[in-house]
């Protein structure tokens, strides 16, 4: 049986989404190495903090390369910060790229909400992607963020949530998938899509 790695690069909440998938009876590993990624089935790309830091951290920690390798050949699922770093570009900071899986930048949420958005929020789905298979529109999922990914192609938005606009929370191209969102944190729901994404990459 294989294992999905989770990326140690030194930003991300690893031991909960390391948690959630043991509580699925899912194998993992935390992996700084680019060995791991390659021998494992799925990846999942982990991130909390500000865009430029994460992507030079992730840039140092030689695993860019690897990462970008593996594309197309599993799947891959950045969660919250890491599934803004799928974009081509971030400013928050500072302008920054990012690993350009998805098109578009990610920007300050337009809204005149409080910031950041934190707490429970209901899914849109837009079309249909293995990610969400059995869960109904309108699941609700744990946000916190206060950047989101302004999407060039809105093929690749897979979900939104309302927060005083229509924002980016979930995105797909080929086997790259992103949330916006917590699964680790989102209950249910959560460990439903977690559960989802493992199976795509048996």
């Amino acid at each position: 049986m294989g294992y999905t790695a989770i990326v140690d690069y030194g930003v991300g909440n690893l031991k909960s989404v390391a948690n959630a998938l043991a509580y699925l009876g899912q194998d993992s590993q935390i992996t700084g190495d680019g060995k791991g990624l390659e021998l494992a089935d799925a990846i999942i790309l982990p991130g909390v903090g500000a865009f430029p830091d994460a992507a030079d951290k992730l840039r140092a920690s030689g695993l860019e390369g690897p990462l970008l390798a593996q594309v197309g050949r599993k799947p891959i699922l950045g969660i919250c910060l890491g599934m803004q770093l799928l974009f081509e570009r971030g400013v928050e900071v500072r302008p920054c790229r990012g690993l350009g899986f998805i098109g578009g930048q990610v920007e300050r949420i337009p809204t005149g909400l409080k910031l950041p958005h934190i707490g429970w929020n209901s899914l849109h789905f837009q079309g249909n992607s293995p990610l969400f298979d059995g869960l109904d529109e309108g699941a609700y999922v744990y946000f916190v963020h206060s950047y989101y990914g302004a999407a060039t192609r809105p093929e690749q938005v897979i979900a939104t949530t309302d927060y005083g606009l229509p924002v980016t929370a979930a995105v797909q191209s080929g086997l790259v998938f992103g949330t916006q969102f917590h699964p680790e944190k989102s209950g249910e729901v959560g460990l439903r899509i977690l559960e989802n994404f493992v199976k795509l990459g048996v």
